[in-house]
């Protein structure tokens, strides 16, 4: 029997090897991204070389009534979600006293809201069918504080949270809820947030897009809670812990900063 993943931002990065990872194991997939043109070129790609099923939906994900919409799609096309990935997001960079709220609204709607919405209508669907598993992309910024990127820290730290506590909630009813924490990713992310100069990307060997999402689909599988990338990501996640929080603060200002 084909599992059927629905995976959101999976037109390029993570989202598109997540994709790919899960069509290699002959599961179906619904793509969710706003280019529809260019999922529908990955649609082509997956079918024809892994010979799986996808159905494309275009659909601006940080408008309000996305998730909703895209749940009543997939109702109406009789496609039962099996496994849930929440990958979609962005960041931006500035001053939150400088920066466009129009922009954070859309950030705060597609990193928070949608997610969340999705998460719920999809989670229940699971539990009467007592099996299946979501996976949330969040990010180590979750465990700390980022200025000059304070919106999208906050919201990653939502998602965390966020995922953990479901997790426990469903953890007797066959459902399993990951939390994939990546660090700095060769994903484009860095170019879309402002960030290509920053101490964290810049000259930096980061991550494949590849990488992450084999990692991240294997934890999932396995049930894992929280999912860290990599072992010094790991090490500097759970540091924070015992660290001031006026040090981790000025840590993370000067990793964003440009260099």
């Amino acid at each position: 029997m084909k599992n059927t993943a629905l995976i959101t931002g999976a037109s390029n990065g993570i989202g598109l090897e997540l994709a790919r990872v899960h069509a290699s194991k002959g599961g179906d997939l619904v793509l969710v991204a706003r280019n529809k043109s260019k999922l529908d070129e990955i649609k082509a790609e997956l079918e024809k070389q892994f010979n799986v099923a996808v159905y494309t939906i275009g659909k601006d994900l940080s408008a309000s009534n996305a998730a909703q919409e895209i749940y009543e799609e997939t109702n109406k096309q009789t496609i039962q979600i099996d496994y849930l990935i929440n990958n979609a997001g962005f960041g931006d960079f500035g001053m939150f006293a400088e920066t466009n709220w129009n922009k954070e609204l859309q950030m705060i709607n597609l990193n928070i809201t949608t997610l969340t919405l999705f998460t719920k209508l999809y989670l229940q669907d699971m539990i009467k069918r007592g099996s299946g598993k979501i996976m949330n992309v969040a990010s180590t910024a979750a465990f700390q504080s980022g200025p000059t990127m304070a919106v999208y820290f906050a919201t990653k730290a939502y998602v965390l949270s966020f995922t953990e506590a479901v997790s426990n909630e469903v953890s007797d009813k066959g459902i399993t809820i990951t939390a994939l924490c990546p660090g700095a990713t060769e994903s484009g992310f860095q170019s879309a947030g402002g960030l290509d100069e920053s101490e964290l990307f810049k000259g930096k060997k980061l991550p494949t897009a590849k990488q992450v999402a084999d990692y991240g689909y294997k934890s999932m599988i396995k049930g894992k809670t929280v999912a860290i990338h990599g072992i010094m990501n790991y090490i500097m996640a759970n540091s924070v812990r015992f660290i001031p929080r006026a040090l981790v603060l000025k840590v993370s200002r000067k990793m964003l900063d440009k260099v």
